[in-house]
Parts: C-alpha cells; structure tokens; sequence
C-alpha cells in the first residue's frame, strides 16, 4: 500500500530506522575530498586574511588614540601660548621701567619715595617671573651661548673680544620658551672675528 511505503521513507530520512547500516546505503557526498582540501585552504586563507586586518585595524585605532591624547595633552599645555606672548610683552616694559627707576634712584638722589618705586617695580618683576615660572614660561639666558636659529634672531654681529666666533656676545630683546617650545626668538648679537 502506498501508506506503507511513506512511513517507511519518512522513518528512513528521520534516521528513525534501527536495523544494521550497509555502507552501500549512504548517500555519496557530492564533494570529493580533493574538493573538501581545497575548500578548507580557501577558509584558512580567509581567516589568515580577516585576523590581519583586524590585527591592522587595532593597530591604527590605537595610533590614532594615542595621537589624539597627545593632541589633548598639547592643547593644556600650549593653549596658554597666544596669552603668554602678550604677557611677555608686558614683562618687557616692567623690566625697562624697572631699570630707569633704578637708575633715577641712585644714592646721590635723596628722594624716598622714588627709592620706594623702584623697590615695588623689582618685587613685581620678580613675582611675575615666578608665575612665569610656574605655569612653565621661562626666558632664556643665551649670552655667551652658541647661536641657534630656532631659538635666535640675529640682529647685529659684535667684534669677537675675549669670546668665540659665533657665540651670542648680547641680548636686544630676551626670548621665551612655554614648556621647552620657543614662543619668542631672542633677539641677539653674534661675535664675529674682528677683521682688519
């Protein structure tokens, strides 16, 4: 009957039949094991390929992590830099009043009040470099130093007396730098051989 011959295909494609197996029964694969090895290199292949670009795309995220922490940290320090030069320039006619009264108070000039002045301009000047100082703004001290254009400006060359040629001999103007970066050259006179 065709009920019979139903059930019984159903119990065979189920697995449901328990009698013994004859190898002659097993559906033939339709892939060859040449083709098994060759499928197998293939998926190696692609995951050899997709582990290094991952290993490529961890590497650069962790580049630009640390660029952009780099970035971040640049940015505290240097951020100051634009407010730091128009400081500077402020420190500079502090310093140059500072040295007029110093001048004008000398001791044949009985005058205490302008003794007073001068005393008051030195203690403010030394206060602010000390802010200076704090927030990692330092002037350079370059006379008798070697000449290096990242840090100077010449602006004159000087008879070489008692010092080597090329070494800065005088300061016009002093140069800073905020945390090791030069923000203001120093402006400056270089020793040069005496010719004659």
């Amino acid at each position: 009957s065709p009920c019979v011959f139903s059930t019984a295909a159903q119990q065979r494609s189920t697995g449901d039949e328990c009698g013994p197996e004859d190898p002659r029964d097993e559906p033939k694969h339709p892939l060859s094991d040449c083709a098994l090895e060759h499928k197998a290199i293939k998926l190696e292949e692609q995951v050899r390929d997709l582990t290094e670009r991952y290993r490529k795309a961890l590497a650069d995220s962790e580049n630009v992590r640390r660029r952009t922490q780099k970035f971040v940290e640049d940015a505290k320090l240097f951020g100051i830099q634009s407010f730091c030069r128009d400081l500077v320039e402020i420190a500079d006619i502090l310093e140059k009043t500072s040295e007029s009264a110093a001048e004008e108070a000398e001791p044949s000039n009985p005058n205490p009040t302008l003794k007073k002045i001068c005393e008051g301009l030195s203690l403010i000047e030394a206060k602010l470099q000390r802010v200076f100082a704090k927030h990692g703004l330092q002037k350079m001290n370059p006379v008798g130093g070697k000449y290096d254009p990242y840090d100077h400006e010449i602006v004159c060359h000087v008879p070489a007396e008692g010092m080597q040629p090329g070494t800065i001999a005088l300061v016009t103007q002093d140069g800073y730098k905020l945390h090791g970066r030069t923000i203001r050259h120093a402006l400056v006179g270089v020793a040069v051989e005496s010719q004659e």
